[in-house]
């Protein structure tokens, strides 16, 4: 019985798209920026492990950007030093990303003056920060001519990012700040807080005493035990909830027999 028209069609397009999307993975492993692979860029420094990935969005000024170690840069992210490029920025760096970085997919870093980013941020996707904002102090001056005015931007070491956030000029953000997704931050926020809104504010901070305030509504996820397996993790994915509180209260019932035998010995 002779094919039909539409089996061969179909089975040309899958192989098309096949080839489609093995070509496109292989020109994303060559496009990828690395210490050991660094294409054109020429970066002030980049650490051990660090990547970032094709395509990537508009890098310039890369010579006053430092990247530290093991740092990951999604697609389509911008790194700019300085106001455009082939300016001669001095001998200190404009834009420092520590140690273990993650940048979403779509993020700007916009330094036309010193942005430092402390090791262990994570940022989601389109989050946007920048140094330098329009000044409209002459009413009759296009906002897009006049001089625009910079301030340095720091954020501290292990800061979680929300998607869309935007880091405005003079923004210190302290150590292990949660910043909420669509928030737009900009002056001085304390450590171990959570901000949100436009302008951002502190919505919760940890107290030492007290702990977080206002408290938390869920509660803390439990670790993975030490010696877990993928494998186990895997069976334990596919378990339904019936069968998982089961293994719960048998893991329980052994537990207090064990005390139980230790107290008695």
């Amino acid at each position: 019985m002779p094919r039909s028209k539409n089996t061969f069609s179909s089975w040309r397009r899958r192989l098309a798209q096949r080839a489609v999307h093995a070509g496109w993975a292989w020109v994303q492993r060559t496009g990828a920026v690395t210490a050991e692979h660094p294409g054109r860029f020429r970066f002030g420094a980049m650490g051990t492990g660090t990547r970032l990935a094709f395509p990537l969005g508009t890098v310039f000024g890369e010579a006053w950007i430092h990247l530290g170690a093991h740092c990951i840069v999604a697609e389509q992210v911008t790194l700019t030093a300085g106001l455009m490029p082939d300016l001669d920025l001095g001998p200190d760096p404009i834009l420092r990303i520590g140690d273990g970085v993650v940048l979403g997919r779509g993020s700007h870093v916009i330094a036309d003056t010193t942005v430092t980013i402390g090791s262990d941020c994570y940022f989601g996707p389109y989050v946007y920060v920048t140094s330098t904002n329009h000044s409209y102090d002459d009413p009759h001056e296009p906002i897009g001519k006049q001089w625009p005015r910079m301030e340095p931007v720091e954020i501290g070491p292990g800061c979680w990012i929300g998607t869309g956030a935007v880091i405005l000029p003079g923004a210190r953000i302290g150590r292990n700040v949660v910043v909420a997704a669509g928030a737009v931050v900009r002056g001085a926020v304390p450590d171990h807080s959570v901000v949100a809104g436009a302008p951002a504010r502190v919505v919760r901070r940890w107290d030492p005493v007290q702990g977080w305030q206002p408290p938390l509504r869920t509660p803390a996820p439990v670790p993975i035990p030490d010696g877990v397996t993928p494998e186990q993790l895997l069976a334990l994915s596919g378990m339904d909830e019936e069968t998982a509180a089961r293994l719960a209260e048998l893991d329980l019932d052994a537990e207090g027999a064990s005390g139980d035998v230790r107290a008695e010995s």
